[in-house]
């Protein structure tokens, strides 16, 4: 995979020796102790955590391992906390690690908790965006609890109904009529979980990668172009528990002018997340008609090699190893942790 540009260079960061070995970071997430596989619900999430455990080790760290949130109810004797685990299996549960380690007083990777809640409620992602002026699809929350009802919901021909916190599209389904939009509802409800319905969206998902630097800096953008712009992504898919080769591929967005408009409104909307050290900004391309909305901002996304984050950064002219250690060190250095 080639360079882009030489502005699309980024100068990696190092964390000292004396920070390596005398600061304690634990590393948790919910496939930390995993030894390298599929697994058979997670799918290529456990890859993932596996990948970063051993970069973090490679590193030289001070390092703990940790993959369940009963590590952090009592404080543990740790310095820094690099959590990754985000879906514990119940509702918000990607704010807890954020939480506990702000009960103890502990820095820890990411954004604040209550950063996280706004990044991954897509409903006020959404307001958000409507706020700082950037395009996004009409759309209709139904909390659980609340009443279902016809009269909020846009008015489109196709409908997505989704989990309003998923992430990899977990439980997203669509729709042509009210029918299947309140039995998609009620069938997210009845898992626990609030629902987001929106027009769907002919087009490719452009991803636009952010790091910190001390301020944000935006990597070369990614798109998952897919074969047919009407197909919607499953969580099969993109977890790779299923077969997708032939449905979309992941390449990097070459549309100077569409990706100028998109790094406008990305600059737009991280000012609603800041202080951060990594997210994702997402966004709906129609690359025959140019139209592009805002879908949603996922701050401690997936950095694995193979998706988004991992390409960008050979693009950017980083290995996946200087990623993850820019990553850290910045946040480290955020935190008062390193100079």
């Amino acid at each position: 995979m080639k360079v882009f540009r030489l502005s699309d260079i980024i100068t990696p960061l190092t964390i000292d020796d004396k920070t390596r070995q005398e600061t304690r970071i634990m590393f948790i997430a919910k496939h930390a102790l995993w030894g390298g596989s599929l697994h058979p619900e997670d799918g290529n999430h456990a890859v993932y955590h596996h990948e970063v455990r051993t970069i973090l080790e490679g590193l030289g760290l001070n390092l703990t391992l940790a993959n369940s949130f009963d590590a952090l109810w009592e404080k543990p004797d740790v310095d820094f906390v690099f959590p990754l685990l985000n879906r514990a299996g119940f509702f918000n549960s990607e704010m807890l690690g954020p939480l506990l380690c702000t009960r103890h007083g502990i820095p820890f990777l990411g954004a604040s908790p209550i950063l996280r809640g706004l990044s991954d409620d897509k409903h006020l992602a959404k307001r958000a965006a409507v706020v700082a002026g950037v395009p996004t699809a009409p759309w209709a929350i139904y909390r659980r609890g609340a009443p279902v009802t016809p009269d909020k919901h846009p008015k489109a021909e196709r409908y997505v109904i989704k989990p309003n916190a998923s992430s990899a599209s977990w439980g997203v389904r669509d729709a042509t009529d009210w029918n299947g939009i309140r039995e998609g509802v009620e069938h997210i409800h009845a898992e626990g979980h609030d629902a987001i319905v929106e027009p769907f969206i002919v087009g490719s998902d452009v991803e636009v990668p952010v790091i910190t630097k001390g301020d944000p800096v935006i990597m070369p953008k990614m798109i998952f172009r897919q074969a047919d712009p009407a197909h919607l992504r499953t969580y099969y898919e993109k977890r790779d528990l299923v077969d997708r080769s032939a449905k979309y591929s992941l390449d990097a967005y070459e549309d100077a002018a569409i990706s100028e408009k998109i790094s406008g409104y990305t600059r737009k909307l991280w000012e609603e997340y800041r202080p951060f050290d990594y997210g994702r900004f997402e966004f709906r391309v129609n690359e025959e008609t140019g139209e592009v909305n805002f879908l949603e901002v996922n701050l401690n996304c997936n950095l694995w090699s193979e998706k988004v984050f991992g390409r960008a950064a050979l693009l950017a002219g980083m290995t996946q190893e200087q990623l993850i250690e820019t990553i850290l060190a910045d946040s480290l250095r955020r935190n008062g942790l390193m100079a």
